[in-house]
């Protein structure tokens, strides 16, 4: 089976979990800029929770089905199918993702996966460095993405029941960001240091998978830092000459030489990649405990709603 690509959209890639353990040769994670409503939709639709998606930005594809399929999509709000349940498509359908209507990046998932060739243990594409996915390239027209084999449960037909996204999925630009404070953020002038927490930044238009760029107050250093490249990680908070920081996420390089003012919890990663260009980021401060207590909070919860996902596509399937 396979789905041919009739429009590409903005940027529409090939993403899985992401390429870890790779970062001593220099090459980077890259993966789902929102690391939670993939899972979410792969868990709708009987796939692992690692298998390859179609991430879609602002702007989706236009679709070709040759086979009958059952889909989910999550993430930013789009109104060509129902979101956050399994949806079945018939052979022969043209879907049209079209544009978001909140949020900046869904996820769609398919039955039986993406089948891609891996890339140092990855199917995820980094655009940066052109890797993964179809040539390390964005979706283009004309291209035919090959599905794998789908299981029973995906074969069954689909509940009427849907996830409620609120706890997953918040696009408010309103809701702060929480930023816990970096190796060097104690060298940031007095100034700086309550400009971080108490003025908004906005998302440049020139941001992109490898991080946001935040124009707002400009920030400064109270005295030079020497510097050595140090690793990075996603979230991290940089702070270039220029004075503007840029947060770093899917594609991030990984080392780098300015200075780290802050760190995005990993837990609010998901929601900062919702953010649009234009839209306003605030930080509100977090310390590592706290942060640290949320995520896996978080992933707790997510791990259970997915195994309560599958046993009840199971118990589907059965009846």
């Amino acid at each position: 089976m396979s789905v041919e690509v009739v429009r590409a959209g903005v940027l529409t890639t090939l993403q899985d979990r992401g390429r870890g353990g790779c970062a001593m040769l220099g090459v980077g994670a890259a993966g789902p800029m929102d690391d939670v409503a993939p899972r979410l939709a792969n868990a709708l639709v009987g796939n692992a929770s690692d298998a390859a998606v179609l991430e879609i930005t602002l702007v989706g594809p236009r679709l070709r089905f040759d086979e009958a399929a059952t889909i989910a999509l999550t993430g930013a709000e789009h109104a060509a199918v129902p979101m956050w349940r399994p949806v079945r498509i018939e052979s022969g359908t043209v879907l049209d993702i079209g544009t978001a209507r909140r949020g900046a990046r869904a996820y769609l998932a398919i039955a039986g996966g993406f089948v891609v060739g891996s890339v140092l243990g990855s199917a995820s594409t980094d655009v940066n460095a052109g890797l993964g996915g179809l040539d390390g390239r964005p979706l283009r027209e004309g291209d035919r993405l090959t599905i794998g084999p789908a299981g029973q449960r995906a074969r069954e037909p689909q509940p009427t029941w849907s996830l409620d996204p609120r706890p997953w999925f918040d696009a408010d630009p309103a809701i702060p960001i929480r930023l816990l404070h970096g190796t060097h953020y104690e060298a940031l002038d007095a100034a700086s240091r309550r400009a971080l927490f108490g003025h908004a930044f906005r998302i440049a238009p020139d941001s992109n998978r490898v991080g946001f760029r935040l124009h707002g107050p400009r920030l400064a250093l109270s005295a030079p830092v020497e510097m050595v490249s140090e690793p990075l990680v996603a979230g991290t908070l940089q702070l270039p000459a220029g004075g503007q920081p840029i947060a770093l996420i899917a594609e991030h390089p990984t080392i780098g030489g300015y200075p780290r003012i802050g760190h995005v919890a990993a837990v609010d990663i998901a929601t900062l990649a919702q953010r649009r260009p234009g839209d306003i980021v605030r930080f509100a401060g977090i310390d590592l405990d706290s942060a640290q207590t949320r995520y896996l909070e978080r992933e707790r919860e997510l791990a259970r709603l997915i195994e309560a996902i599958h046993e009840r596509l199971i118990s589907q399937a059965t009846q």
